[in-house]
């Protein structure tokens, strides 16, 4: 009951029915959790990226003195293949940044960041007992817990940029690479 309380005291919406504390504690914890894997998501698509790229360039190095020799040397040839490169780095470049962990410091203390469990609230008992009076003060956990989500869903949105910004190049680079092989085909029939 007291709980329930304390629930009513958060900025609710009017005419929304107020949820039991364990509902809503479930749907804090859900949200942090699916954005967690969101942002698991994106690093799982930026190593799929880069293993492509392992592949296709230790084909190109393996195949480039044979293809060489079939390639007539024309400006053309040459301009695509400096666009294909450059297309290839930036997609390489955007797949490694979504790697490269954001940790933003001009956030209050949280007891559920790591950074701050380690650096901001002294020992293990200090923290210990800062966590204990945070889980029983209702406001002050969902206060928490939603700055937690919204840091979590800014991270996820920063990974997925920068996870479309390398497809974007890689499809790119692709049809390049494409256009490299009709021109080369061409210049070899005609």
């Amino acid at each position: 009951m007291e709980e329930n309380q304390s629930l009513k005291k958060l900025r609710t919406p009017k005419n929304t029915e107020i949820p039991k504390a364990n509902d809503l504690a479930f749907h804090y914890w859900g949200t942090l959790k699916h954005l967690t894997l969101l942002i698991k998501a994106s690093e799982l698509k930026a190593g799929l990226i880069l293993s492509f790229y392992g592949i296709l360039l230790n084909f190109v190095y393996k195949k480039i003195d044979t293809t060489m020799e079939y390639l007539s040397y024309g400006i053309i040839l040459y301009v695509l293949l400096g666009l294909w490169f450059l297309t290839t780095v930036m997609s390489i470049y955007y797949s490694i940044r979504s790697f490269i962990p954001r940790i933003e410091n001009k956030y209050d203390k949280n007891v559920f960041f790591f950074g701050d469990i380690i650096s901001k609230f002294g020992d293990i008992n200090e923290f210990s007992q800062t966590f204990y009076e945070t889980s029983i003060d209702i406001e002050e956990r969902y206060e928490q817990l939603g700055q937690q989500i919204y840091i979590h869903a800014k991270i996820s949105g920063v990974k997925f940029k920068y996870v479309n910004k390398s497809l974007r190049f890689l499809a790119y680079g692709l049809a390049i690479l494409l256009a490299i092989i009709l021109t080369s085909v061409l210049k070899v029939f005609l």
